[in-house]
């Protein structure tokens, strides 16, 4: 594989950044106060939000991330990864761009798996904005980690669905634009263990649906959007709110993370390149006992593990995205989920040496580095713990090695 873009992803790199330069940095500050001046956190969005759509959506810098042309830009996965990053520089950008998690994760299952009812009535406002969504998967009761532990029941009665299950870190959830959840739950537990699960649309708004609190990551409760824990009480929805079919969830999940996980490693790229230029700008300007911080050899050495670092998480994901792109998800599964190890942990080493390199500051919310670090942490549990993943691929690499040996005999 070529690592050379071509001229239209270069050409919107270039606008992307102009726009990031011009439209985001300034106003990230202007976003924070305009939430801190809300009586309630969770009762608005920030009017900044808004503009910002508006203005990125007249310059076509819209639903990057979907590649069928009918709803998005048409951009492969390695074409789309770049532009990810630079998104992930910024806390507000994906939003702006209409290219934010879950949002982006629910509209491709709209588009692949959704009927033109659900893509009529759910996924066009969605891709133009209108409304947000809600991933509602993991439980508190059992290891989510395994799918297949879910125990939220979905049961057939007529012409409806009834639902009924707790469930938690639904990010999304608090958002006052949140419209719809999308819903896993056992149809048929005593069914083969990978055709139990289904997935089914659920309005926000429906009867026994309730939020039942709000949960912050190492305190930031990333309002207005949040995480919730939310319980399903004996809620009803029509039968044609099932999306694909009976038995389908698991399948479904396991399509919509592979492009989800290019998405959080890219914009965590993203984030890594952020902290390494705040950590060079803070280490060229501020001294100690008499030097720079950048003329003490612990700094320099940070500085050049972090560009190491990022480099190689770089090409490992792009390489990833590749392969999804040529041979499929199912070909390229270990490199996806050895980006999903590498990434978080790769952006968690180098915000964290950010952080130690402004001290006191670091762990402040006058600078991005603090919740950058919470975010990153938490994105190696979220989709998956580092331990399922490194699992999958030391298996695959087993799988290899028996393969081989067993072909020399």
């Amino acid at each position: 594989m070529e690592f050379i873009f071509s001229e239209k992803v270069k050409e919107m790199q270039e606008r992307l950044t102009r726009f990031m330069d011009e439209r985001i940095y300034p106003n990230e500050e202007v976003y924070r106060q305009q939430l801190a001046a809300q009586p309630d956190r969770w009762s608005s969005v920030p009017p900044i939000i808004e503009e910002l759509k508006k203005e990125a959506k007249a310059q076509g810098l819209w639903n990057l991330f979907l590649p069928d042309e009918r709803y998005g830009a048409g951009l492969t996965n390695f074409e789309y990864a770049p532009l990810c990053e630079i998104m992930g520089r910024s806390p507000i950008a994906p939003e702006v761009f209409n290219c934010n998690a879950p949002d982006t994760g629910n509209m491709e299952v709209l588009a692949k798996y959704g009927s033109e009812e659900q893509k009529k009535k759910w996924l066009i406002p969605l891709l133009e904005g209108e409304i947000r969504s809600a991933f509602a998967m993991t439980e508190p009761d059992v290891a989510s980690s395994d799918a297949t532990n879910i125990r939220s029941s979905i049961r057939r009665e007529g012409d409806e669905y009834r639902l009924n299950g707790r469930k938690w870190w639904t990010s999304g959830a608090g958002d006052p634009r949140c419209g719809v959840f999308i819903f896993m739950g056992k149809s048929d537990p005593d069914g083969p263990r990978h055709e139990q699960q289904s997935m089914i649309l659920v309005p926000a708004d429906a009867e026994g649906v309730t939020v039942e609190r709000m949960l912050p990551v190492f305190g930031y409760d990333d309002a207005p959007h949040g995480h919730a824990e939310i319980s399903f009480n004996d809620v009803r929805v029509p039968a044609e709110n099932m999306i694909w079919g009976e038995g389908k969830g698991f399948a479904i999940a396991q399509g919509r993370l592979g492009p989800g996980r290019i998405h959080h490693c890219m914009r965590l790229i993203g984030a890594a390149e952020r902290a390494l230029e705040l950590m060079c700008r803070r280490a060229g300007e501020r001294e100690t006992f008499g030097r720079k911080l950048a003329d003490h050899g612990i700094i320099l050495q940070w500085i050049a593990e972090s560009r190491m670092e990022i480099e190689q998480a770089r090409l490992l994901t792009l390489k990833a995205a590749h392969m999804m792109d040529t041979v499929g998800n199912k070909e390229a599964k270990a490199e996806i989920a050895m980006i999903k190890v590498v990434a978080p942990n790769m952006a968690a080493k180098v915000i964290d040496r950010a952080i130690q390199t402004f001290g006191g500051a670091g762990v402040s919310e006058d600078f991005p580095l603090a919740s950058m670090y919470a975010g990153a942490r938490s994105l190696r549990i979220a989709d998956g713990p580092d331990e399922v993943h490194s699992q999958q691929v030391g298996r695959l690499e087993m799988k290899k090695y028996r393969e081989k040996e067993g072909s020399a005999k």
